[in-house]
């Protein structure tokens, strides 16, 4: 199993410490991140895309570009790409880049997105959130499959026999299908033979198991190979040497996250007993000591049988030095149990 490391690049106050972090020093620690990430034996670092004033990465490819130059063997992914308001062209040109400067270490995370600040800021109605979609990955499944392109586009440009350029060095370009929870995003990445990163931030893992399973069933019955099947899952994680420290560092942090989300979207503010409860066996959250975090990868994996996980540290402004502690922990202390 690969193991990674996902992070939005949050910015903002610590409402403990009262510590800020803003995006010229976000972004920096991001490099330092990934470097650390790599020299603990991770496999994966992911760079996601946001438009709010809440997160420093718009464009992770240019991220990802930087983070190239500093490492050597660790892939470098988007986490994800918000594809419903980007040009597939570019999008793929800007990630045949970052493989191009990294030696073939890039992948391409496509997802609808889960906040729509960029349908408006680029020009695209609501309205269309599933058909942009689905309309921008089937071109960019063509453009890797092809540098020359003849395209019909509804909502996408039409193109004739034009090239799209440069190619990546990997043939093809990695492209991942990242999801939430709804049924129609599974079955689409099963049946194009994709790889599924699967989120789970809230509520009970076992829950998402009829997903995978379905995953799955769909990907073997559109006549995919078993041996290429991927499954990913990723999962807010803290790590510290015991488990109350790591629930007091990280609480601040998250609950400010999850209550501002929350006010956003109906949801009633997170109080400290339901974050208790989620670091639970039971619960969403892999927040504990060392062992208590390998305990539930282990219980994931027997419910999921995935092929990589990815833990996102870095919510709300986590303090540098816990979270670089909490990164060095994964690497030592918890992906060794798997290796």
């Amino acid at each position: 199993m690969q193991f990674g490391l996902f992070t939005f690049g949050d910015i903002g106050t610590n409402p403990a410490t009262g510590d800020t972090i803003a995006a010229p020093q976000r972004l920096q620690y991001l490099v330092e991140e990934a470097e650390l990430a790599e020299a603990v034996g991770l496999d994966v670092f992911g760079v996601g895309e946001h438009h709010r004033p809440d997160y420093a990465v718009s464009a992770p490819a240019v991220v990802l570009g930087a983070i190239a130059a500093r490492t050597k063997r660790i892939r470098l992914s988007s986490a994800v790409t918000v594809l419903s308001s980007e040009d597939p062209v570019r999008a793929y040109q800007q990630f045949a880049t970052v493989d191009g400067l990294s030696g073939g270490r890039a992948e391409l995370m496509a997802g609808r997105g889960s906040f729509i600040e960029s349908f408006p800021l680029f020009g695209y109605d609501l309205k269309d959130y599933d058909s942009l979609f689905e309309e921008k990955l089937e071109l960019l499944l063509r453009i890797r499959q092809s540098a020359i392109l003849n395209w019909k586009g509804t909502h996408t440009q039409t193109i004739s026999q034009r090239g799209v350029f440069p190619r990546s060095v990997q043939e093809p370009l990695p492209v991942w299908i990242a999801v939430g929870g709804t049924t129609g995003s599974v079955v689409r990445a099963a049946q194009y033979g994709l790889p599924l990163a699967l989120a789970i931030i809230g509520g009970q893992p076992a829950h998402f198991a009829p997903l995978i399973d379905l995953y799955k069933e769909t990907y073997a019955k559109s006549g995919h190979p078993e041996d290429a099947r991927q499954v990913a899952i990723n999962c807010h994680t803290f790590i510290a040497p015991t488990t109350q420290e790591a629930r007091d560092t990280f609480w601040p942090p998250y609950a400010s996250v999850m209550t501002r989300i929350g006010r956003e979207r109906g949801w009633p503010a997170m109080t400290r007993p339901q974050f208790d409860a989620a670091c639970g066996p039971n619960g969403a959250l892999l927040v504990g000591s060392p062992q208590e975090v390998a305990d539930k990868i282990a219980a994931h994996r027997a419910l999921f049988g995935h092929t990589r996980f990815a833990a996102q540290m870095s919510i709300g402004v986590v303090p540098q030095p816990a979270l670089m502690r909490s990164i060095e922990l994964f690497g030592s202390a918890v992906t060794p149990q798997f290796r």
